[in-house]
């Protein structure tokens, strides 16, 4: 079961017991909460079992996207997936900012950023998974998280990003232990690139908050990278 699923049950039950607390001071029937909290529940275990969570998400995300920061810190922390992506000529895909976008997409949870993956696949498959490739993988996965350190201070995404390498080992049969400080190598590795291309991560998330193609996101990158190549500069 999802966290987010897991969340949406903790809500309904706290919201139970509220309208169990409050229901006579308002004059509302015991009956009400208990089909109420009948109905979540039962929405709720669909979802698990049924949807993998994807309902769950969407209901959640939409809340989120009330807030300015949340929608700030999702395309920046993307932004910072996408850059560092094409900078380590890993190619980029595709690309969303909510769940609502990526079910429209056909993808799960609450979007992101698509790689493409071949060359990793293909190494994992053959058993000889290169160093370099390990790299370049690894920190783009923690750069997510080094933009929101960068712009906020700390990370509220990333949970999935850290699962990914932590996968990885387990394919790899390394120790958890290793994985962890790999985690932190790429994490200082992906601020230190995107903190040596500011200009062409600010453009970047411009042409992302536009939802511009992929195409487009990567011009914006090439323009800024020659600007600041140009004499004077």
């Amino acid at each position: 079961m999802s966290q987010t699923t897991l969340n949406l049950i903790a809500i309904t039950i706290f919201s139970l017991v509220m309208a169990s607390l409050l229901g006579p001071l308002l004059h509302l029937s015991p009956v009400v909460p208990a089909v109420a909290a009948f109905s979540l529940l039962s929405i709720a275990t669909l979802d698990a079992f049924s949807l993998q969570g994807r309902l769950g998400t969407l209901v959640v995300d939409t809340i989120a996207q009330f807030s300015e920061e949340h929608r700030s810190r999702i395309v920046r922390h993307e932004a910072g997936h996408f850059l560092a992506a094409h900078l380590l000529e890993i190619p980029v895909t595709g690309y969303t900012l909510n769940a609502w976008e990526a079910l429209r997409q056909g993808q799960a949870g609450q979007g992101g950023v698509s790689f493409g993956a071949a060359e990793l696949e293909a190494q994992i498959t053959t058993g000889k998974l290169s160093t370099q490739l390990i790299d370049r993988y690894c920190t783009v996965w923690m750069s997510g998280i080094a933009a929101e350190q960068i712009e906020y201070g700390n990370a509220e995404g990333g949970t999935d990003d850290r699962q990914k390498i932590r996968l990885l080992w387990m394919q790899l049969q390394r120790s958890m232990g290793e994985a962890d400080l790999k985690q932190r190598w790429a994490l200082l590795q992906a601020k230190t690139l995107l903190q040596d291309q500011t200009v062409a991560y600010k453009a970047l998330v411009t042409a992302m908050e536009q939802r511009q193609p992929v195409e487009v996101c990567q011009q914006a990158i090439e323009v800024s990278l020659k600007s600041a190549e140009l004499p004077g500069r």
